[in-house]
Protein backbone atom coordinates (compact mmCIF):
# COMPACT_ATOMS: atom_id res chain seq x y z
CA UNK A 1 0.00 0.00 0.00
CA UNK A 2 1.36 3.47 -0.68
CA UNK A 3 2.01 5.85 2.30
CA UNK A 4 -0.94 8.25 3.88
CA UNK A 5 -1.01 11.05 5.02
CA UNK A 6 -3.68 11.41 7.63
CA UNK A 7 -5.06 15.28 7.95
CA UNK A 8 -5.86 15.37 11.68
CA UNK A 9 -8.56 17.95 12.75
CA UNK A 10 -7.34 19.21 16.27
CA UNK A 11 -9.69 21.35 19.04
CA UNK A 12 -11.25 25.07 17.72
CA UNK A 13 -9.98 26.36 21.60
CA UNK A 14 -7.95 25.32 24.41
CA UNK A 15 -10.54 23.61 26.27
CA UNK A 16 -11.47 20.21 25.01
CA UNK A 17 -12.29 17.06 26.19
CA UNK A 18 -10.17 14.31 24.38
CA UNK A 19 -13.40 12.45 24.42
CA UNK A 20 -15.22 14.39 22.73
CA UNK A 21 -12.34 13.16 19.30
CA UNK A 22 -13.20 10.20 17.43
CA UNK A 23 -11.49 7.31 18.56
CA UNK A 24 -10.25 6.99 15.51
CA UNK A 25 -7.93 10.29 15.45
CA UNK A 26 -6.01 8.74 18.89
CA UNK A 27 -5.69 5.39 17.30
CA UNK A 28 -4.13 7.26 14.03
CA UNK A 29 -2.05 9.41 16.46
CA UNK A 30 -0.37 6.70 18.63
CA UNK A 31 1.47 4.63 15.48
CA UNK A 32 2.88 7.48 13.85
CA UNK A 33 5.95 9.76 14.80
CA UNK A 34 5.94 11.87 11.84
CA UNK A 35 3.45 15.34 12.02
CA UNK A 36 3.49 18.19 9.92
CA UNK A 37 2.26 21.22 12.40
CA UNK A 38 1.77 24.51 12.42
CA UNK A 39 3.06 25.47 15.88
CA UNK A 40 5.02 22.84 17.36
CA UNK A 41 4.24 23.67 20.81
CA UNK A 42 0.67 23.63 20.41
CA UNK A 43 0.88 20.42 18.28
CA UNK A 44 2.67 18.49 21.33
CA UNK A 45 -0.12 20.00 23.49
CA UNK A 46 -2.94 18.28 21.52
CA UNK A 47 -1.04 15.33 20.67
CA UNK A 48 -0.23 14.87 24.42
CA UNK A 49 -3.55 15.43 25.21
CA UNK A 50 -5.18 12.63 22.80
CA UNK A 51 -2.61 10.14 23.55
CA UNK A 52 -0.99 10.89 26.92
CA UNK A 53 1.08 7.13 27.10
CA UNK A 54 2.74 8.46 23.67
CA UNK A 55 6.57 9.56 24.19
CA UNK A 56 7.22 12.75 23.44
CA UNK A 57 10.98 12.01 22.63
CA UNK A 58 9.41 9.87 19.26
CA UNK A 59 8.25 12.59 17.67
CA UNK A 60 9.27 14.08 14.60
CA UNK A 61 7.58 17.48 13.92
CA UNK A 62 8.20 19.22 10.76
CA UNK A 63 7.13 23.43 11.53
CA UNK A 64 4.65 24.69 8.62
CA UNK A 65 3.74 28.51 8.90
CA UNK A 66 4.66 31.62 7.21
CA UNK A 67 8.50 31.24 8.68
CA UNK A 68 8.77 28.15 6.33
CA UNK A 69 11.11 28.30 3.56
CA UNK A 70 9.73 26.31 0.16
CA UNK A 71 13.21 24.41 -0.14
CA UNK A 72 12.04 22.88 3.48
CA UNK A 73 8.52 22.01 2.50
CA UNK A 74 9.94 20.54 -1.09
CA UNK A 75 11.55 17.45 1.61
CA UNK A 76 8.37 17.22 4.28
CA UNK A 77 6.95 14.58 2.82
CA UNK A 78 10.32 12.42 2.64
CA UNK A 79 9.26 9.97 5.35
CA UNK A 80 6.32 8.80 3.19
CA UNK A 81 8.73 8.30 0.11
CA UNK A 82 10.88 6.24 2.79
CA UNK A 83 7.45 4.28 3.53
CA UNK A 84 6.27 5.83 6.87
CA UNK A 85 2.83 7.55 7.27
CA UNK A 86 2.60 11.15 8.24
CA UNK A 87 0.16 13.16 9.97
CA UNK A 88 -1.07 16.62 9.52
CA UNK A 89 -1.77 18.91 12.01
CA UNK A 90 -3.38 22.53 11.97
CA UNK A 91 -3.69 24.97 14.96
CA UNK A 92 -7.46 24.52 14.61
CA UNK A 93 -10.04 22.88 12.96
CA UNK A 94 -9.27 21.46 9.99
CA UNK A 95 -6.29 20.98 7.99
CA UNK A 96 -6.44 22.30 4.45
CA UNK A 97 -8.98 25.14 5.24
CA UNK A 98 -8.64 28.36 6.33
CA UNK A 99 -4.59 26.39 6.89
CA UNK A 100 -1.19 26.35 5.10
CA UNK A 101 -2.12 22.64 4.84
CA UNK A 102 -2.67 23.02 0.99
CA UNK A 103 0.39 23.41 -0.06
CA UNK A 104 1.51 19.93 1.44
CA UNK A 105 -1.53 18.35 -0.29
CA UNK A 106 -0.54 20.15 -3.60
CA UNK A 107 2.82 17.90 -3.42
CA UNK A 108 1.13 14.58 -1.78
CA UNK A 109 -1.51 13.50 -5.14
CA UNK A 110 1.29 14.09 -7.62
CA UNK A 111 3.80 11.56 -5.77
CA UNK A 112 1.12 9.11 -5.23
CA UNK A 113 0.83 9.97 -1.06
CA UNK A 114 -2.95 8.52 -0.01
CA UNK A 115 -4.37 11.59 1.75
CA UNK A 116 -7.07 10.71 4.65
CA UNK A 117 -9.06 13.50 5.60
CA UNK A 118 -10.33 12.70 9.22
CA UNK A 119 -13.41 13.92 11.30
CA UNK A 120 -13.58 16.41 13.63
CA UNK A 121 -14.47 19.87 14.22
CA UNK A 122 -14.56 22.93 11.81
CA UNK A 123 -15.23 26.64 12.19
CA UNK A 124 -16.49 27.58 9.22
CA UNK A 125 -18.72 24.52 9.00
CA UNK A 126 -20.31 25.18 12.63
CA UNK A 127 -21.09 28.51 11.89
CA UNK A 128 -22.66 27.95 8.61
CA UNK A 129 -25.08 25.24 9.86
CA UNK A 130 -25.69 27.06 13.11
CA UNK A 131 -26.71 30.34 11.20
CA UNK A 132 -29.73 30.34 9.45
CA UNK A 133 -28.69 31.59 6.44
CA UNK A 134 -28.69 29.80 2.83
CA UNK A 135 -26.69 26.15 3.53
CA UNK A 136 -27.79 24.95 0.29
CA UNK A 137 -25.33 27.80 -1.70
CA UNK A 138 -22.32 29.60 0.40
CA UNK A 139 -18.34 30.88 -0.60
CA UNK A 140 -15.83 30.90 1.75
CA UNK A 141 -13.96 33.82 1.10
CA UNK A 142 -11.47 33.90 3.98
CA UNK A 143 -9.82 36.52 5.29
CA UNK A 144 -10.62 40.31 4.59
CA UNK A 145 -8.57 43.10 3.63
CA UNK A 146 -6.38 44.94 6.08
CA UNK A 147 -6.84 48.46 4.80
CA UNK A 148 -9.66 49.87 5.89
CA UNK A 149 -10.87 50.97 2.67
CA UNK A 150 -10.14 48.23 0.63
CA UNK A 151 -11.62 46.36 3.36
CA UNK A 152 -14.95 48.39 3.67
CA UNK A 153 -15.35 47.77 -0.79
CA UNK A 154 -14.41 44.39 -0.24
CA UNK A 155 -17.49 43.90 2.15
CA UNK A 156 -19.89 45.84 -0.20
CA UNK A 157 -18.55 43.23 -3.27
CA UNK A 158 -19.55 40.14 -0.81
CA UNK A 159 -23.53 41.59 0.01
CA UNK A 160 -23.53 42.19 -3.68
CA UNK A 161 -22.46 38.91 -4.53
CA UNK A 162 -24.68 37.70 -1.93
CA UNK A 163 -27.65 39.24 -3.26
CA UNK A 164 -26.89 38.16 -6.83
CA UNK A 165 -26.35 34.88 -6.51
CA UNK A 166 -28.68 34.00 -3.28
CA UNK A 167 -25.56 32.88 -1.73
CA UNK A 168 -24.17 33.28 1.57
CA UNK A 169 -20.34 35.04 2.38
CA UNK A 170 -18.18 33.62 4.61
CA UNK A 171 -15.39 35.24 6.12
CA UNK A 172 -13.20 35.74 8.73
CA UNK A 173 -10.35 38.26 10.73
CA UNK A 174 -7.45 38.32 12.75
CA UNK A 175 -9.08 37.94 16.31
CA UNK A 176 -7.94 41.41 17.51
CA UNK A 177 -9.44 43.00 14.65
CA UNK A 178 -12.94 41.92 15.11
CA UNK A 179 -13.86 44.88 16.29
CA UNK A 180 -13.02 47.25 13.84
CA UNK A 181 -14.54 44.84 11.15
CA UNK A 182 -17.74 44.57 12.80
CA UNK A 183 -17.51 49.06 13.18
CA UNK A 184 -17.20 48.47 9.01
CA UNK A 185 -20.01 46.17 8.94
CA UNK A 186 -22.24 48.04 10.49
CA UNK A 187 -21.19 50.89 8.24
CA UNK A 188 -20.96 49.46 4.81
CA UNK A 189 -24.07 47.03 4.26
CA UNK A 190 -27.45 47.60 3.63
CA UNK A 191 -30.31 47.51 7.03
CA UNK A 192 -31.68 44.38 6.12
CA UNK A 193 -28.89 42.18 5.24
CA UNK A 194 -28.41 39.54 8.05
CA UNK A 195 -25.08 38.93 9.68
CA UNK A 196 -24.16 36.17 11.70
CA UNK A 197 -21.09 36.23 14.00
CA UNK A 198 -19.60 33.32 15.72
CA UNK A 199 -16.81 32.82 18.01
CA UNK A 200 -15.14 31.01 20.46
CA UNK A 201 -17.21 27.36 18.87
CA UNK A 202 -17.00 24.60 21.06
CA UNK A 203 -15.77 26.44 24.48
CA UNK A 204 -17.57 27.00 27.08
CA UNK A 205 -18.27 30.79 25.77
CA UNK A 206 -19.11 30.40 22.56
CA UNK A 207 -21.76 32.80 21.20
CA UNK A 208 -23.64 32.63 18.08
CA UNK A 209 -26.03 35.09 16.85
CA UNK A 210 -27.84 36.03 13.30
CA UNK A 211 -29.58 39.67 13.14
CA UNK A 212 -30.12 42.21 10.90
CA UNK A 213 -27.89 45.01 9.72
CA UNK A 214 -30.58 47.36 11.72
CA UNK A 215 -30.58 45.03 14.68
CA UNK A 216 -27.15 44.82 15.06
CA UNK A 217 -26.29 48.50 15.25
CA UNK A 218 -27.86 48.83 18.28
CA UNK A 219 -26.07 46.14 19.49
CA UNK A 220 -22.55 46.10 21.20
CA UNK A 221 -20.79 43.19 22.09
CA UNK A 222 -17.37 41.99 23.09
CA UNK A 223 -15.56 40.05 21.21
CA UNK A 224 -11.82 41.42 20.71
CA UNK A 225 -9.20 38.61 20.02
CA UNK A 226 -11.89 35.79 20.09
CA UNK A 227 -11.45 33.42 17.16
CA UNK A 228 -14.73 34.63 15.00
CA UNK A 229 -16.51 33.52 11.53
CA UNK A 230 -18.69 36.23 9.88
CA UNK A 231 -21.34 35.27 7.74
CA UNK A 232 -23.69 37.69 5.65
CA UNK A 233 -26.45 37.75 3.27
CA UNK A 234 -28.68 39.74 1.77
Amino acid sequence: MNPTLYLIPSPLGKEFNQDDFPKQIKSIIEKLDYFIVENEKEARRFIKNITPEKKQSTLKLFPLNKHTSAEAIDNYLNPCLDGNDMGLISDAGCPGIADPGAVILQKAHPMNIMVKPLVGPSSILLAMMSSSLNGQNFAFNGYIPIDKNDRRKALKTLENRSQKLDQSQIFMETPYRNEKLLEDLKHVLDKETKLCIAYDLTQPGEFIKTMSMSQWKKTNINFHKKPAIFVIQK
